[in-house]
């Protein structure tokens, strides 16, 4: 992929230019209120950027369903649950990388010897290797209830380190979550760092993501929407800390969930990958991660970012070299460096609980009108 033609100049700030935003998004945002008012959640925040410059920038709704709980605005923070293994955790893997520490073909096993112990005894576990964690091809199942058997997070990992694969390695595309952690492991051992200092080092602090971090403090839970009342492992309402059980038990610092940031910080995230990964990463980099992998078949995976397949949740409009991923709680960022255009969509589609499949409807729709707008005329 070439990036060259159409990236701005490694100095080139993200510009705003929304004051006209409400007339030329009115379809799009028209959808997310609508959205809200059938419930399909409670808030939302939303960043466009094109062609270096930030044309959308607003926020919708209240913190719950209830119309006195507080209103969301563009300094919310969301959680981002899986938008972490992408803004966080792939670019550790991406700058390892680059610095020669990160072999992608390396076996998971020469990092994290626990992966192939006797409590894991399975000869196909040696196969797998660093770059099938990233893509999702490793063999491992995509989900389990981990807090359900381990309480801390040394318990925890043992487990994930352990969990037996379900298909074998290379064969099948399975997004998984316990890839992840065993991947946030792997990273954290070879840079002898945790993720959450490196990233804040490395990634939000070289971007100005000055609101983005792993478990907010105390003071300021208050003023980030909820994403569940948990009335089964927690007991209690989920705000301001990480909705995902396992990164739960990880002490809120996981590589598969548990950053939060706004969508104006996504937005400068997405400026950089859009500007080929300047001024963190090298064009090199951002292409081999962001293009899809040949193998499984039929893969829609990267390394670490998913691409648009048919249908997607990108819409129908982005291009073939787009990029992007989805987080549970209802976040989502795609960038199509073909057309220079981010779109970050946030919301806190859990809230009260994660029975609402709606926004699987609303983020396509958005997409496409968010397209159509910038394409009107």
């Amino acid at each position: 992929m070439d990036f060259s033609m159409t990236a701005p100049t490694p100095s080139s700030p993200l510009l705003d230019a929304f004051n006209h935003q409400d007339k030329i998004f009115s379809s799009a945002f028209s959808i997310l209120q609508a959205a809200i008012s059938t419930r399909a959640f409670p808030a939302a925040s939303v960043a466009v950027t094109h062609q270096g410059t930030l044309v959308a920038l607003k926020a919708f709704g209240h913190f719950t369903h209830q119309p006195d709980s507080p209103l969301a605005t563009t300094a919310t923070l969301f959680d981002l649950a899986s938008l972490t293994k992408v803004v966080a955790t792939t670019t550790m893997s991406m700058l390892l990388y680059e610095r020669g520490l990160l072999d992608l073909d390396a076996p998971v096993s020469a990092i994290i010897p626990e992966f192939t112990s006797d409590a894991a005894k399975d000869p196909r576990r040696h196969e797998v290797t660093i770059r099938m964690l990233l893509a999702h091809s490793s063999g491992l199942p995509a989900y389990e209830k981990l807090f359900l058997k381990a309480r801390t997070r040394a318990e925890l990992l043992q487990t994930a380190f352990t969990t037996p694969l379900a298909t074998n390695p290379a064969t099948r595309a399975e997004y998984s979550d316990i890839g992840f952690i065993i991947l946030g492991i792997a990273l954290e051992r070879l840079a002898d760092e945790s993720l959450d200092r490196f990233c804040q080092r490395e990634v939000f602090a070289p971007l100005a993501m000055t609101t983005t971090t792993f478990n907010p403090p105390a003071e300021i839970r208050a003023k980030i929407p909820p994403t569940a009342d948990d009335q089964t492992f927690r007991l209690r309402i989920i705000q301001g800390e990480v909705q995902d059980e396992n990164g739960f038990v990880l002490g809120g610092v996981a590589a598969h969930a548990g950053l939060f940031s706004t969508a104006h910080d996504l937005a400068k995230f997405a400026h950089a990958m859009l500007n080929a990964g300047r001024p963190i990463l090298r064009p090199e980099t951002v292409a081999l991660f962001t293009r899809r992998e040949s193998a499984p078949p039929a893969t829609s995976r990267a390394l670490g970012w998913d691409t648009p397949s048919t249908p997607s949740q990108s819409g129908k409009y982005l291009s073939p070299h787009s990029f992007g991923h989805l987080g549970y709680t209802g976040t989502s960022l795609w960038i199509d460096p073909a057309r220079q255009l981010s779109i970050t969509l946030l919301t806190n589609r859990t809230w009260p609980d994660c029975s609402n499949p709606a926004i699987k409807q609303v983020r396509p729709k958005f997409h496409d009108a968010v397209f159509e707008a910038l394409n009107a005329g």
